[in-house]
């Protein structure tokens, strides 16, 4: 079975047609996803796709955030109906950190500054409520790493990780895994993929940031977005890279992913279903 630790399910591309694509995943042997918020105003619906698909997808999950792409719209008192949100939330088992959050400093137009104060600001309420990070990353790494140095988070994940072999090893000491997806599966993407080769295998995990970076046959396939659904494709490959069998790869970055967001590991410990051995 498969895990796709990050998949935007409540994206526009999905509305129509989402019933589908949860029934194709669980087809492929999907039975974890997690699902990160990008703006507090999704929180509800966020949760409702959670509850509403759950029997499907057994492992299916939830982080609470704000992404770094919409600072420039969000306000001061966001952060304080997110500490709210995340609050309330600490009762629902499928509820498992923080994020998305992070820093981007590739796309034109975002204020850093902004950007920086609300990273920070979501970084002290992971920190005040103990709960795992899941990272945006984009040319930003040594910045994160750095705000991420002044605190006490208990890890998480960095979600379509594209650094140096330098950075990733800084980012695995404090207790992060590191995401990987369809970025890997272009033969041009050489730094992913000697990462994928070089770094130790329990510091991986699979992603399909569906319906974002999509994998190299996509288009050639005539196929419109990523989905959930291609997670066991694009991970088969990245196996492939990193020169182990598929259940190898797949027992390992299942396991990754749970260790590192304990509140998952805990609703699959609860369901049978979610059991390696299964």
């Amino acid at each position: 079975m498969w895990i796709d630790t990050h998949c935007h399910l409540d994206a526009p591309e999905f509305s129509s047609s989402l019933a589908e694509i949860i029934a194709a995943s669980r087809e492929k042997d999907v039975r974890a996803i997690l699902l990160p918020a990008v703006k507090v105003a999704d929180t509800q619906h966020v949760q409702f796709l959670v509850s509403q698909y759950s029997k499907e997808i057994p492992g299916l999950v939830y982080t609470l955030g704000i992404h770094p792409l919409y600072t420039n719209q969000a306000h001061e008192t966001d952060l304080n109906l997110l500490g709210e949100q995340i609050s309330k939330a600490l009762t629902d088992p499928r509820f498992v950190g923080v994020g998305e959050i992070g820093l981007d400093y590739f796309v034109e137009g975002l204020d850093p500054h902004k950007q920086e104060h609300f990273f920070h600001a979501q970084l002290d309420l992971a920190e005040q409520f103990e709960l795992p990070v899941i990272l945006h990353v984009r040319r930003s790494q040594d910045a994160v790493l750095k705000a991420l140095r002044r605190r006490k988070i208990p890890g998480g994940i960095a979600h379509a990780f594209n650094g140096s072999l330098q950075q990733a090893e800084q980012f695995i000491e404090l207790g992060f895994k590191l995401g990987f997806g369809g970025a890997a599966t272009y033969e041009r993407a050489l730094q992913i993929r000697r990462l994928l080769k070089e770094l130790p295998l329990e510091c991986i995990v699979t992603e399909t940031d569906a319906p974002d970076i999509p994998p190299a046959w996509l288009k050639a396939e005539n196929l419109a977005f990523n989905e959930p659904a291609f997670l066991p494709r694009i991970a088969k490959e990245l196996a492939v890279i990193r020169g182990v069998n598929d259940l190898e790869f797949a027992s390992a970055v299942w396991r990754n992913a749970l260790q590192v967001l304990p509140r998952w590991s805990a609703l699959c410990a609860d369901n049978p279903t979610l059991n390696l051995a299964s």
